[in-house]
């Protein structure tokens, strides 16, 4: 592909069809063109959400019903393209709707932003006026904190973190923050610069200092997607005997069997990677509907996986005293204003159908969608296995890569309710129709 100059200044066509010049299918811009929306007005709203954008990449928008959490009914969206997702999430909540449904709760909502800087100096000098120095960036960010404040949040505190055992003259400056029903990166992020520049300009007129104390190097200053205080936790739980036979399988067995199942995810870092990837099964789909980052979200649970010094399961099962217990602590950050919360139509949809929730309901939401897709994964690897109901959810994805008709799609329907579903079976199947069909005409 040819080196282009001042491609971001091309009309979205002229982009296009020099994309397909280089691919030699001129036939792109008709397709591109295919998935734009028929309202101008709305195509240009989501083309201004990136840069370079050529036309709209579809994903299936599902809803999971029957989410019961703290006793409130939710229906919950989901966006992703795994067809076996939604449904596994939709079988668990209307499993445990009839067992008394989920739990869920705020364990905490504290955000984190850091200056990170390098100062060579005594750290003693540093430290004793720090007081004087934090009473700077209150007064210096009051303006920008002031709405966040009226609506009970803003800056929470800010520390002196001494990092020189890990690199010589490095600091940093560890605030945390409570940005209310905001994801706040924007409004972290602002706070930590005008730190910066206050820190510069405060440490130049320090007559204690020397000219090297001041004159700090500000390496950079932002949010961390790491969030550790920002937790939700939800749970479910029933007396064993109350989860009844379990695909053919005895309370007791399963129950044994399941915690084992997550026991070993907290033992093997391999299981615990699958393990945690379909509990954000869950989790990815309600962020992405609801207009949040799931990037951040997955970084942030992936890294609190990894606290310990070794990768494990988010999620934990306990039987004690003849209880199913199975839960999960998630640090996750999320926002219901800002963003593309408010600018995407179907984000906004999408609180609207979770009745408005604050950023805390959404938490607990997200939460328990996670554990719900985990539930269901864990449930089928313990008894029937996952590739019966998995395979038999992509079979209309099989038969269409084999551009099955209609006639074709309804007889493997039939044909795979009692037999097992894979790329070859499929193919055998319908080679043998096909070439019934021919011996017919």
């Amino acid at each position: 592909m040819e080196l282009i100059s001042g491609f971001s200044k091309l009309s979205k066509e002229d982009k296009i069809k020099w994309l397909g010049k280089q691919i030699g299918d001129e036939s792109l811009l008709a397709e591109f063109q295919g998935f734009w929306h028929t309202d101008e007005k709305v195509q240009k709203h989501f083309d201004e959400f990136s840069e370079n954008t050529l036309t709209n990449y579809y994903l299936p928008f599902g809803v999971a019903p029957n989410v019961i959490i703290n006793g409130k009914n939710y229906a919950v969206p989901m966006v992703i393209e795994e067809s076996s997702v939604v449904a596994a999430a939709a079988k668990s909540a209307k499993f445990w709707a009839d067992r008394g449904g989920f739990k869920a709760e705020i364990i905490d909502t504290k955000k984190i932003g850091q200056v990170h800087f390098i100062w060579e100096g005594d750290f003693h000098k540093l430290y004793v006026l720090f007081d004087d120095l934090k009473e700077k960036f209150l007064a210096a960010t009051a303006l920008t904190t002031k709405n966040m404040r009226a609506r009970g949040g803003g800056i929470l505190d800010i520390e002196l973190v001494n990092m020189t055992a890990e690199m010589p003259h490095y600091y940093q400056f560890k605030a945390t923050f409570e940005t209310c029903d905001s994801m706040g990166a924007n409004f972290i992020n602002t706070c930590l610069e005008t730190f910066a520049k206050t820190f510069v300009e405060w440490a130049a007129v320090q007559e204690i200092f020397t000219e090297a104390e001041k004159n700090p190097t500000i390496v950079m200053s932002i949010l961390s997607n790491y969030t550790p205080e920002c937790m939700v936790r939800a749970s479910v739980s029933c007396p064993i005997p109350v989860l009844g036979e379990v695909e053919g399988m005895a309370a007791e067995i399963f129950a044994d069997k399941f915690k084992k199942a997550v026991d070993i995810a907290h033992i093997d870092v391999h299981r615990a990677t699958t393990h945690n990837k379909g509990i954000f099964n869950g989790i990815d789909a309600v962020i992405l509907a609801t207009g949040n980052d799931f990037r951040a979200v997955e970084a942030c649970g992936h890294t609190y996986a990894a606290r310990t010094g070794k990768y494990r399961s988010l999620s934990y099962a306990s039987t004690d005293n003849g209880e199913f217990r199975f839960w999960i602590d998630l640090p996750i950050a999320l926002g219901v204003v800002g963003g593309l919360t408010t600018l995407h139509p179907l984000a906004k949809r999408s609180l609207e159908l979770l009745g408005h929730p604050s950023a805390q309901e959404l938490m607990k939401i997200a939460a328990v969608v996670g554990l719900a897709q985990n539930f269901g994964a864990v449930k089928s690897l313990t008894t029937t296995g996952i590739q019966k109901g998995h395979m038999k959810m992509h079979l209309l994805n099989i038969l269409r890569h084999f551009k099955a008709n209609e006639a074709e799609q309804a007889a493997a329907v039939e044909h795979f309710k009692t037999n097992v579903v894979s790329f070859s079976s499929v193919q055998a199947l319908l080679d043998t129709l096909r070439e019934k069909a021919m011996k017919n005409v």
